[in-house]
């Protein structure tokens, strides 16, 4: 691609604060999800689908008899591993469902109930009995247990890091903090279950298969699923015009997709149609594994690091292999001439964990950054002053330059707009009628990703008017929105004058919303294509020319780290009595690199902050090792923050644009909200009450004396 091609973008409409487009249809319930929709032909009344899952966490299905099932008025099919279709592939144990007897974990789908409603799907798959051959299951994360080194850690990071003599360096430091840090199994719970329409048809004699899903990425549903059902990805089409949240869970298809598409298969073309249960998303969607960090600092006296050590223990299922990368944050954070990191698993007979927001450097920031918050008190230095003093001139996890660091910009914002300069010192210094006060802070990052295999194409209409089409999703976030402004300023237009297309495989090709990587890889693309279509077509031009592009790398960019920075400030309000938690104040400031719209990145942020202090307080899920289940499987019993609970929070971020990352001077904002907001929460409850709690969540029992 030419110079011209891959300019930087001219600010028009990116950084104004555009209503988003899908609001109209989103608050008059206009809007159509994922269950709402049928076969394109609008005729074929969908089936509904129903799943029995197992009792029993390991072990074999011996029988399922469902004649009382198939008494039952309305049922039609029942299907199990005897009668379901045989898939091409079966090398992904978490979507190969239904190909033998054997069970690997409990929730597991044994078999698939198909009635003319949904309330005849549920009464029959209470009726299908399952007898089983039960085995003896492992399902506890223990820090004996997890001593399985995987190959790499999500996404495809080195499991271990050693630099440096770590040891010497530890034997020899002035001051030492070794502790270590839990943090809980959480599960995703968005607002819109997982859910899927599937039906069959042909076309030129080849079978065709249509979704619509309630996905991150339509076009990564395609690409599990094609090769294990046999066919070419030309042959699904996946949907997901509208996505009620994902916060990762919907980030790749789980065994419900592909239930969905083996009952559709049985149906003669007509439509299947499947909700996922609120108790069995705590099964079968993905959550986020439990962890154990074992943290060493070693520091001078004057707070300076010398050496840093993070051990991960997690867990993953003997399903299918998924390693999070809870130490990756450390590798980079700050200077220290000695570090070491390591990840070691318990395979258990457990559900597979998967991607939720920030995988990763939510538990691993909180770790480090309470660890840090300890390193302070033991060096008798303000939270501020010990991570300036550990500022790195270079990335040292690769050695690069920084393009744009700025942490310590986000802290002294923070401080001045918190008013930190009037915290004491010393904790348990504030007692506010039965309400002991602190505050605390900690560090926030996140790496600036953008994903390959992005392709935006540009029609023109004609009148000054432009199509524009990528297989991006909006899982609400305020995508759509965003995408029309950055094809608006590539095309040099108004934002109503662009027609944008998404969520459809049949698009050009797009990753998936994850990874704070959506609008950096997508919106790159579009800048690509709207500017290559100008180049060669024009600013007037006639109606039908398109142009398909992609975005160019840019080599210079290789030889520099990018990341995003931050700095949350939290009151904690700790009562003396019941030991209940509040924080009136949470406040973050970011370094993000230009912010396409400000009222949708401020949802973002603060949205992040919110879910960091749910995490913080109340978000545990509970497993129960004899049976191999979560306990906790609504949202009565697994707590999330409510409005009850939410009181001052707000984002802010530094006024900046990153023009080396994307041509649009962004980065991505999706998760960076979420990281670290749980320890200043934690480091703030320390300053009010002098009880140090090194395991999520915060509840009241730990600050009873």
């Amino acid at each position: 691609m030419t110079e011209q091609q891959t300019r930087t973008v001219r600010p028009r409409s990116i950084g104004t604060s555009l209503d988003r487009v899908d609001g109209v249809e989103k608050v008059t319930g206009l809007a159509s999800y994922a269950v709402e929709h049928g076969a394109d032909d609008g005729v074929s009344a969908p089936l509904s689908l129903w799943l029995v899952t197992s009792t029993v966490a390991r072990g074999r299905v011996a029988r399922v008899d469902a004649s009382r099932a198939l008494d039952h008025p309305g049922v039609t099919a029942v299907i199990d591993h005897t009668n379901a279709p045989r898939l091409e592939q079966t090398d992904n144990g978490e979507l190969a469902i239904l190909q033998d007897d054997r069970v690997g974990f409990r929730g597991q789908v044994v078999a698939l109930v198909l009635a003319e409603t949904s309330e005849a799907a549920r009464e029959g798959a209470a009726l299908v009995d399952v007898a089983y051959e039960q085995e003896p299951h492992e399902a506890e994360l223990r820090e004996d247990n997890a001593t399985y080194r995987p190959e790499q850690v999500n996404p495809a990071m080195e499991t271990d890091t050693d630099e440096g003599d770590v040891d010497a360096a530890f034997a020899s430091a002035q001051v030492l903090v070794e502790q270590t840090y839990r943090t809980p199994y959480e599960h995703n719970n968005p607002l819109e279950p997982h859910a899927t329409v599937a039906w069959w048809g042909q076309h030129d004699g080849r079978d065709l298969l249509s979704m619509y899903d309630s996905t991150q990425g339509v076009h990564g549903v395609v690409q599990s699923l094609a090769p294990m059902l046999g066919l070419e990805p030309d042959q699904v089409r996946v949907r997901a015009p509208y996505v009620g949240g994902g916060f990762g869970s919907k980030g790749e298809a789980h065994a419900h997709v592909m239930a969905t598409a083996l009952a559709a298969r049985t149906t003669g073309g007509r439509p299947v149609r499947l909700a996922v249960t609120r108790q069995q998303m705590f099964a079968l969607t993905g959550y986020r594994t439990a962890t154990i960090s074992h943290l060493r600092l070693g520091a001078d006296a004057d707070g300076r690091l010398t050496a840093i050590e993070h051990a991960v223990q997690e867990q993953t299922s003997v399903v299918r292999e998924f390693a999070e990368q809870t130490a990756s944050p450390t590798r980079m954070l700050y200077a220290a001439p000695n570090r070491r990191t390591s990840h070691r698993l318990a395979r258990l007979d457990v559900a597979v964990p998967s991607w939720m927001r920030a995988p990763g450097e939510m538990p691993g920031m909180y770790a480090h950054e309470v660890a840090m918050d300890e390193l302070a008190v033991a060096c008798d230095l303000d939270p501020i002053v010990l991570r300036e003093r550990n500022e790195p001139d270079l990335d040292p996890e690769t050695g690069k330059p920084f393009n744009d660091r700025r942490l310590l910009d986000c802290l002294h914002r923070g401080a001045e707009r918190f008013g930190w300069d009037a915290r004491p010192r010393e904790p348990r210094a504030v007692l506010d009628g039965d309400w002991w006060v602190g505050t605390g802070v900690a560090s926030a990052t996140y790496p600036a990703m953008k994903q390959p295999g992005n392709t935006a194409r540009v029609t023109s209409l004609g009148d000054g008017r432009y199509a524009v089409a990528i297989g991006s999703v909006d899982i609400g976030t305020g995508a759509r929105t965003v995408l029309t402004q950055i094809a608006a300023d590539a095309l040099e237009v108004d934002p109503s004058d662009v027609d944008l297309e998404i969520a459809d495989s049949l698009l050009p090709s797009a990753s998936v919303a994850g990874g704070s990587s959506g609008t950096s890889s997508w919106g790159s693309a579009i800048v690509a294509a709207g500017q290559l279509f100008r180049h060669d077509h024009g600013a007037r031009p006639d109606p039908g020319l398109h142009t398909t592009a992609s975005a160019a790398d840019d080599p210079a960019a290789e030889e520099l780290a990018f990341h995003s920075f931050g700095a949350v400030f939290a009151e904690a309000r700790v009562n003396r009595w019941t030991g209940e938690v509040r924080v009136p104040r949470l406040h973050g400031v970011y370094s993000v690199g230009r912010v396409i719209n400000p009222r949708t990145a401020r949802s973002q942020l603060v949205g992040g902050l919110v879910m960091g202090l749910s995490a913080g307080l109340f978000e545990e899920s509970h497993r129960d090792p004899r049976f191999g289940h979560v306990v906790t499987q609504d949202l009565a019993t697994y707590h999330v923050a409510s409005h009850a609970d939410v009181l001052g929070v707000d984002a802010e971020w530094l006024e900046e644009s990153d023009e080396a990352f994307t041509p649009m001077g962004s980065r991505g904002i999706g998760e960076i909200g979420i990281v670290g907001t749980a320890a200043a929460v934690a480091n703030a409850t320390f300053h009010a009450t002098g009880v140090r709690v090194r395991s999520l969540p915060l509840t009241p029992d730990h600050f009873l004396e």
